[in-house]
């Protein structure tokens, strides 16, 4: 699931990501809103910019994955914790190779009919780059 997240948002299938969380909640640490379930999340990649081949020319990167199952009182695992450092890298033809964003995925899974799903996910964007290319200006995340 942490790395599905990645692929489609680097294929620029942003409603794909969204779908990852029908049954979750989305936040960040630069804020106290919440999105819940895939609509709402949605909006939260509405500034994303496309280019012509359809994806954000970025390619996200994982690292220090950690992740904690919780068994139930039967002994069944029906949710998970997780958390993981990530990187986001961008490149155009005007815009060499470099990180634009850094930080923290702490993310929650559970089952959903039998199917591990997200449950919640909060971004701690801790390093900043030049996100000029990435997103739209009104869509940029607060730095701290």
């Amino acid at each position: 699931m942490l790395h599905e997240y990645c692929f489609r948002l680097d294929a620029g299938d942003l409603d794909g990501v969204a779908a990852l969380f029908a049954n979750a909640e989305m936040g960040a640490t630069t804020h106290a809103r919440r999105l819940r379930g895939m609509a709402a999340v949605r909006t939260n990649y509405d500034g994303v910019i496309l280019y012509a081949d359809g994806t954000p020319c970025t390619q996200h990167c994982l690292t220090n994955t950690t992740v904690r199952f919780d068994p139930d009182g039967d002994g069944d695992i029906d949710r998970a914790e997780s958390r993981c450092y990530f990187m986001v890298l961008q490149s155009l033809p005007d815009f060499a190779l470099q990180p634009i964003l850094a930080g923290e995925y702490r993310d929650r899974f559970a089952r959903f009919d039998g199917r591990w799903q997200y449950a919640e996910r909060i971004i701690d964007p801790r390093r900043i780059g030049d996100l000029s290319r990435h997103m739209r200006p009104d869509r940029l995340p607060e730095r701290r």
